[in-house]
């Protein structure tokens, strides 16, 4: 009896044990599905949905006829988790071959950062190379869509629209200045995500992505393109430093082209200097030379004390102030105003200076852009340097006439052409393509304007600029040459080729600067190394904007300028 009472008592025992825990799973799981289901579905969804960002692609910037200057292409972004890694995995070898990254590198940064859950493997790769990163199937790694920006022009347009850093924000150029207004606003979504970080589904939408705004520039990308091929093929015939030339509409102060030498390419900048990376026709200053005389000539028709027709003597060839000397290549004798700009005598434009005063010289300076922005808000834009002394010197008068002793940069001497052009209205420069016509500040009258345009025609038929003849078309301009300022001062050897002018000279469309440093060739005039640049972007540049041909083609006459008069 008592053993079978013994076995009862652990038959029963062991049953209710049983009983027990069958009670407390029961209850267990009906505490999970139903009491807690609430709680347990949030603590999953924590594990697995998760809010990510949605890119948003930076704006298209264009030329003035939709031509893409830059835009952004969707690329993948190659990133790891490193607390789900294993520093030692072996197909870690073939990732970072695939990547072309160094191995031990990797591995190394996966141990130290081991605590971590993202870092950077390699930004900005083709899709293809994610895909093929990703079917390695390495647990942690992960791949993301961003955006990177691409400039079709490549170093042709360099210079105006600037580029990007690896997170598509502007660091030179258009893409600095309008840096706000091209960037886009991300946006936001709930995703689930699989236990090994991937996307499975896309859950909802919570704000979604902004894309920047387009950006429209004033450029002409034909003749962009033009006016690169010219001044590049220039600078390397006249083995030269460098060079800068801008291309304006007369009538709205639109910058149609602009290009500089050297350039660079913003889709490679392997090869990137500081030297190549300024915009040259805003940020770099010279002294303008010659191309000041036409200038100087208008301040002194607008005083009344001169006409078209009056004289000056020059002899005998050259005019001595104290120590100071100034020469032209031969005594001219008497010559009327146009003569005095056609053979781009310094004796000629000292005796007007001295008899007008610097401070009549240095206003129509300043009214024409000289000595202060042009309203194009570019960064870095220079100013340039306009004298004004308490009281003018002989030797500064005159030197101011024909250019010496003030600073400007290529841009701002395109502009003060510009109101010679169009009949002597200022109008604020612009890199955006313009809706309707700028409000303009007339500072010169038409009569004024006229005369002096027809003194340049003549530096073309008769005078230093022959070489800047552009077949089909009339054209006026002026020839300068400057020494250029090293440590020493100015270099006996080195000087600045410049030409200025627009066509057709009846009725301006296009007015053009051309600037060459330190040509190395023999020749170095304005009217030997500009001129000819200035002759051949006009003449295609009016055939693109269909300007109706003038003149019966002809053979371009040769100019001998002198060396005197740094024509």
């Amino acid at each position: 009896m008592l053993v079978q009472g013994a076995k009862a008592w652990r038959f029963g025992s062991v049953l209710g044990v049983f009983l027990l825990v069958v009670g407390l799973l029961s209850w267990r799981l009906i505490d999970l599905q139903v009491v807690d289901n609430d709680f347990l579905r949030k603590q999953g969804d924590v594990r697995t949905i998760r809010v990510e960002s949605i890119d948003a692609h930076r704006g298209v910037i264009s030329d003035r006829h939709g031509e893409p200057l830059a835009v952004s292409t969707p690329v993948q972004t190659i990133w790891a988790n490193p607390s789900e890694m294993d520093a030692d995995e072996p197909r870690l070898t073939n990732l970072a071959r695939l990547l072309d990254i160094s191995e031990a590198d990797l591995r190394q940064r996966l141990k130290k950062y081991s605590g971590r859950e993202f870092i950077y493997l390699r930004r900005k790769v083709q899709p293809a190379l994610a895909r093929q990163a990703l079917a390695l199937d390495i647990n942690g790694v992960y791949a993301r869509q961003e955006y990177r920006r691409y400039y079709p022009a490549g170093e042709v347009t360099a210079h105006v629209v600037g580029f990007t850093n690896i997170d598509e924000h502007g660091q030179e150029g258009m893409e600095l200045t309008y840096n706000q207004w091209l960037s886009g606003e991300p946006g936001r979504k709930r995703v689930l995500k699989d236990n090994k970080g991937r996307v499975i589904k896309d859950l909802s939408l919570i704000r979604d992505a902004r894309p920047g705004r387009s950006l429209d520039l004033s450029i002409d990308l034909r003749l962009q393109y033009l006016a690169y091929r010219e001044l590049k093929a220039v600078v390397s015939a006249h083995k030269a430093r460098g060079g800068t030339l801008v291309m304006l509409d007369v009538d709205t102060g639109e910058v149609l082209a602009m290009v500089n030498q050297g350039s660079y390419n913003p889709n490679d900048r392997s090869q990137l200097t500081a030297e190549n990376l300024r915009n040259k026709a805003i940020t770099d200053l010279f002294e303008p030379g010659s191309t000041m005389k036409p200038i100087t000539m208008a301040a002194a028709l607008e005083t009344g004390k001169y006409v078209v027709g009056s004289t000056i003597d020059t002899s005998p060839g050259y005019r001595r102030f104290g120590r100071f000397t100034i020469r032209d290549h031969r005594n001219y004798g008497v010559m009327d105003l146009t003569k005095i700009i056609a053979k781009s005598s310094n004796v000629g434009m000292s005796r007007i200076a001295t008899d007008i005063g610097g401070d009549v010289i240095r206003d129509l300076y300043s009214r024409v852009g000289l000595g202060q922005p042009t309203g194009i808000g570019f960064p870095g834009e220079a100013v340039g340097v306009l004298p004004a002394p308490p009281k003018w010197r002989p030797v500064e008068e005159a030197t101011l006439s024909y250019g010496y002793g003030l600073s400007v940069t290529a841009l701002q001497l395109a502009q003060a052409y510009m109101v010679i052009a169009n009949g002597g209205v200022r109008y604020p420069l612009s890199l955006l393509k313009l809706e309707e016509q700028p409000q303009g500040q007339r500072v010169l009258s038409e009569k004024v304007t006229y005369e002096v345009r027809n003194m340049l025609r003549e530096v073309i038929e008769h005078g230093t600029g022959g070489r800047a003849k552009t077949g089909l078309y009339s054209a006026g301009g002026k020839t300068g040459t400057v020494h250029l300022v090293g440590k020493q001062g100015y270099e006996d050897s080195e000087y600045k080729a410049i030409f200025a002018g627009m066509a057709p000279i009846d009725d301006p469309r296009i007015v053009t600067v051309v600037a060459v440093d330190a040509p190395q060739s023999g020749e170095y005039y304005g009217g030997e190394v500009a001129a000819p640049v200035f002759a051949r972007v006009m003449s295609d540049a009016l055939r693109l904007l269909n300007v109706k041909p003038e003149l019966e083609v002809g053979e371009a006459g040769k100019s001998q300028p002198a060396p005197g008069a740094r024509g």
